[in-house]
């Protein structure tokens, strides 16, 4: 794919030029950034538009943040464009809803460069790296979900280190530490969030229910414990049976936090010790019905595991029954929708895989595991 710096000229144009007219403060000394269509377009001054150089400027903001002319550049496009954030930031966000996060990161990317102290862009940029990483884990990219992870930190950390206290970037930031099992730092942020929320809306009373809703369950099941977050981390390295050590020492004294027998269960299965992961799972799903609430969006991920147990156990009918019940709580979820392709592998229906399969790249066309899936069954 060309990258957009690939087809950007800097230009020279004369101060008689009908541009001195257009850009405040016109200086003929200064370059100006032309994005072209393509790399090798050939450009002429008959040809060139406001547009191409705002278009140039913007990708200079994104992908050159040292060029030595970025305050005149910013300039011209504060009083050529003074709707510029505004308008920008509404063209990313339908760009998101519609899949392409490409051009959505270039566009924040370009804002933050237009202003840097913009604590709003650099939450967006925060959340759209986090939706980049969970969409990544969900294809089977982990290597891909990692990087996009790391960039999610450093946006929240810029965003939650404002000056100006931002209540949007702490709540936003606690859910995601949620998701990283950090329940210390995600109780912290959420806590900041119901302490600096000042506004009063529908959406806001939303948020402060399920930041209270959150704060109460992770005190309650004493999930914000050490040895919980040292156990899901050597999950994460690679050492499961040092992880097995934390958990079980959780369990001593929590035996009842469902959360902690998901955690037992997943590393067992990493280790595939597959009659104990499932007996775990069980626990967690049952343990997670009497809590009444919060293992909600867990339960795919409790259904997917306990179906992966079960498939290498060779009771299929069972792994496709869980494998089922989790579609029906998240009908587009890819790692739900290619294990039940991998049932009927097992059961001997390569034709059904293969719908499975195709479902999946249908969603998300850069699943590499269904599409490795499904060239095997096709060249047989």
């Amino acid at each position: 794919m060309a990258h957009p710096f690939d087809s950007l000229v800097f230009i020279t144009i004369t101060e008689n030029h009908s541009f001195s007219d257009v850009f405040p403060e016109f200086d003929p000394s200064i370059p100006l950034p032309v994005q072209l269509s393509a790399p090798d377009e050939k450009i002429e001054l008959s040809g060139l538009s406001n547009e191409m150089i705002l278009a140039g400027i913007l990708t200079v903001f994104a992908y050159d943040r040292d060029n030595p002319h970025l305050e005149y550049y910013r300039s011209i496009i504060r009083a050529v464009y003074p709707s510029v954030r505004d308008e920008m930031t509404e063209v990313a966000v339908m760009k998101i809803k519609n899949g392409d996060f490409n051009l959505a990161e270039e566009i924040f990317l370009a804002l933050n460069g237009l202003d840097p102290q913009d604590m709003q862009t650099v939450l967006n940029l925060a959340l759209l790296n986090d939706e980049r990483s969970d969409n990544m884990r969900r294809s089977g990219l982990d290597d891909e979900a990692d990087l996009f992870c790391e960039n999610a930190v450093e946006f929240y950390r810029t965003a939650i280190a404002a000056e100006q206290p931002m209540p949007e970037a702490f709540f936003h930031a606690g859910l995601f530490y949620l998701k990283q099992k950090n329940f210390k730092k995600a109780r912290h942020l959420l806590e900041t969030y119901m302490k600096t929320e000042t506004a009063e809306t529908e959406q806001v009373q939303a948020r402060k229910d399920r930041a209270l809703q959150i704060i109460n369950s992770i005190s309650s099941s004493e999930l914000d414990d050490d040895l919980f977050k040292s156990a899901y981390d050597f999950i994460n390295m690679g050492q499961e049976e040092r992880a097995l050590e934390q958990i079980r020492l959780f369990l001593e004294h929590h035996p009842k936090v469902w959360n902690a027998w998901f955690l037992l269960g997943w590393a067992l299965r990493r280790l595939k010790r597959w009659e104990d992961a499932r007996a775990a799972f069980i626990q967690a799903l049952e343990l997670g019905k009497l809590a009444g609430s919060g293992i909600e969006s867990a339960y795919t991920d409790i259904c997917n595991e306990l179906s992966i147990c079960l498939m290498e156990l060779g009771e299929t009918d069972e792994s496709r029954k869980w494998l089922i019940s989790a579609l029906e709580q998240e009908p587009e979820n890819t790692k739900i929708i290619s294990n039940l392709g991998l049932v009927a592998l097992k059961q001997g229906n390569p034709e059904e895989a293969a719908g499975f399969f195709r479902t999946v790249l249908e969603i998300d066309p850069n699943d590499y595991i269904a599409r490795e899936m499904l060239d095997q069954i096709t060249e047989k």
